[in-house]
């Protein structure tokens, strides 16, 4: 008899004798595909917000639609679509949140390169994906009235609603179509611009140097509303302080003398200084630092409040795993990859990471500590985040809290063992990565697990497909990440790091490891940000996501904000406490994202194109497509731009306000 909670007797939709297609040919390729479109969304949208959200549901109800128009498929067909696809975004986030701070690295910029990129990508997903096999049973099946899994339960309803009929795809659909379209009109034919400005003084006004921006944009309006009024709002208040109330008070205090003096210590040029405004001087020479302070300090109060979990999670995990040993027959929804593959692929990957070369590990055998580390670290905090999750959700998942533990532990043997020279940096780096990206597409595989026993799956052949579904998306993630530091770079070396693609948590990154190794930080500006990170913790906000607003560009986190309230509105108006991630609203923003996303990696495609292939400089495709500059530059620009840009943005939030509204066909 099974215990309290357990899913030993659980029986799914589709039976465990039961013989239905599942590990298809077609559901390996729709699959793949979306793996690779997720997962370069994911790039683009991380990039630039710092944020991800969950692909499993959107890309479950497109294989749900798709399949419906090319013939007839299986639920187990539409699981294993939405398990190789969702490895993508996961894979993604774990690359996007600590790899680019190579950038910021001494010796850093020379491990930047496709190569290394694949194979952290492909290695960290792999080994989280192994690490995960042995905790599926008593995760998923023993304590299955116990962890909830709410992205995967919510996937298994959307599976089972299709199957039985509707077209929940709608609404994704009409969110991607209407955002692609609006990336186009913008990014392509230029006939409005991606940032207004509605409020800005100069160096010499009342209150000098103060700026209000918003990115027009589909995805951030989509994000905002995804993440609610609450988080939004948090994130938009730490850009307000940041650029309405501490670039003017630095502006007032300090001297531009010493503001020139101190960029200079930084390594930016006089030439960057004439193509930048004032404004952005004190950001980067201040601002950035305070924003991150308060992220490093947000990610480890994150850390040791989760702390407690983490331990228990462990403590049970390793206990349940031990209780479980003895298996019963094995049924086809309880078989697993055996033992031997997990121990073996392990070893396997634990040694390459020590010997590959042109990889930063340093000379071996000293190189297997870095294996060691990833190892260790790597199943510690896999353990953990896969019961996390079944907890809070693969949204909520203190990610970053993990990857500063992990970067902690690391720099401190280093230390210990006194490597703290600027070649232990990037090594330091990639055991960070390794792990994050590890973690991040455990939790996922959580997920879709959970999916997996609801619905009836094989758990073998959807361990397969997330391998498949990792190794496919790593090749396009490091292709993505160089399209786009190339179109955002405006002059510079690297886009990464800049106004558009701001990496928070990169950065972040970076700035934990070149403190505790190196110690050559500006030490003020981040202990004033630790200051304030208290200070949001104590007056009752969520840290972590006020210091990401404090450390980004307030023209990114003020359309958040707009989302934010799109859908607070939506709740007044509909009586409602909380949407549910299967009603109208929540899939149309989702679409919102998902078309934003493709369409910004699309326009930065056409710009490459133009760069590479036809060698236009001056005018740049882009510039030659532009029809907003060629009929009417006088309204595109200035303040007539602006408020063209707010008529557009508001008939966008109409729609998705209009469309939250409706009556989903479930």
């Amino acid at each position: 008899m099974s215990a309290p909670g357990s899913g030993q007797d659980f029986k799914p939709y589709i039976a465990a004798d039961a013989e239905v297609p599942e590990f298809t040919l077609k559901a390996i390729l729709l699959g793949s595909f979306f793996g690779i479109i997720f997962g370069a969304a994911t790039v683009y949208l991380a990039l630039r917000a710092g944020l991800t959200v969950s692909a499993s549901v959107p890309i479950a109800v497109l294989s749900i639609a798709v399949f419906k128009k090319l013939g007839k498929s299986t639920i187990l067909e539409n699981n294993m679509v939405q398990t190789i696809g969702s490895a993508g975004e996961s894979v993604a986030a774990g690359v996007v949140f600590t790899v680019p701070a190579l950038l910021f690295l001494s010796n850093g910029a020379d491990y930047f390169k496709y190569f290394v990129i694949f194979l952290l990508a492909a290695i960290g997903g792999t080994l989280g994906v192994l690490f995960m096999i042995p905790l599926r049973r008593p995760l998923i099946v023993n304590e299955h009235g116990t962890l909830p899994y709410p992205e995967g339960t919510a996937c298994a309803d959307v599976l089972i609603a299709g199957e039985k009929g509707g077209n929940l795809a709608k609404m994704v659909f009409a969110g991607v179509g209407i955002s692609m379209l609006y990336k186009f009109l913008y990014g392509i034919l230029g006939l409005w611009r991606e940032t207004a400005t509605w409020f800005q003084t100069g160096k010499d006004g009342k209150i000098p140097d103060a700026t209000l921006s918003c990115d027009v944009t589909p995805e951030y309006l989509g994000l905002g509303y995804i993440i609610g009024p609450k988080i939004a709002g948090e994130l938009a208040s730490g850009g307000v302080l940041s650029w309405l109330a501490l670039i003017p008070l630095i502006s007032i205090f300090v001297p531009e003398t010493r503001l020139v003096e101190d960029l200079t210590k930084l390594g930016f040029s006089e030439g960057w200084r004439n193509g930048h405004s004032h404004a952005e001087w004190i950001y980067r020479a201040y601002v950035r630092y305070i924003g991150a302070g308060a992220v490093a300090c947000a990610g480890v109060m994150t850390l040791v409040k989760t702390l407690p979990t983490i331990v228990g999670a462990f403590k049970e995990s390793v206990k349940s795993l031990g209780a479980g040993a003895g298996a019963a027959k094995k049924i086809r929804t309880d078989d697993d990859l055996g033992m031997g593959i997990v121990v073996v692929g392990s070893i396997v990957l634990a040694v390459l990471i020590a010997i590959l070369p042109g990889f930063p590990h340093g000379p071996f055998p000293g190189s297997l500590i870095m294996s060691l580390l990833v190892v260790v670290f790597g199943f510690f905090f896999v353990t953990v985040a896969s019961r996390i999750v079944g907890i809070i959700g693969t949204s909520s998942n203190p990610i970053s809290g993990m990857t500063i533990a992990t970067l902690m532990g690391t720099c401190l043997v280093f230390v210990l063992m006194g490597r703290t020279g600027e070649a232990y940096q990037p090594v330091a780096l990639c055991v960070g990565a390794l792990v994050c990206i590890a973690a991040a597409n455990a939790g996922a595989t959580s997920q879709d697990l959970k999916t997996g026993f609801l619905v009836g799956a094989t758990p073998r052949r959807q361990q397969i497909g997330f391998i498949i579904g990792v190794l496919v998306s790593t090749l396009v993630i490091g292709g993505t990440l160089f399209l786009l530091d190339k179109t955002y770079a405006g002059g510079e070396a690297h886009g990464i790091g800049g106004p558009k693609l701001a990496a928070p948590q990169a950065t972040l990154m970076a700035t934990i490891i070149k403190g505790l190794l190196a110690q050559n930080l500006p030490w003020a500006p981040v202990l004033v940000g630790v200051f304030l990170a208290f200070m949001a913790q104590m007056a009752g906000a969520h840290a972590l996501s006020w210091a990401v607003g404090a450390y980004l560009p307030l023209s990114t986190t003020f359309p958040i904000w707009i989302g934010g309230m799109m859908k607070g509105l939506v709740e007044k108006v509909s009586h409602k406490k909380q949407e549910s991630e299967l009603s109208s609203g929540m899939l149309y923003a989702t679409g919102l994202v998902a078309g934003g996303s493709l369409g910004g990696v699309l326009i930065a495609l056409v710009a490459f194109t133009g760069d590479s292939i036809f060698h236009m400089e001056k005018p740049t495709l882009l510039e030659k497509l532009d029809l907003g500059e060629t009929f009417y530059p006088i309204l595109k620009n200035g303040i007539a731009g602006d408020v063209l840009c707010a008529l557009v943005f508001a008939g966008l939030c109409l729609l998705l306000v209009r469309n939250a509204r409706k009556n989903l066909e479930a």
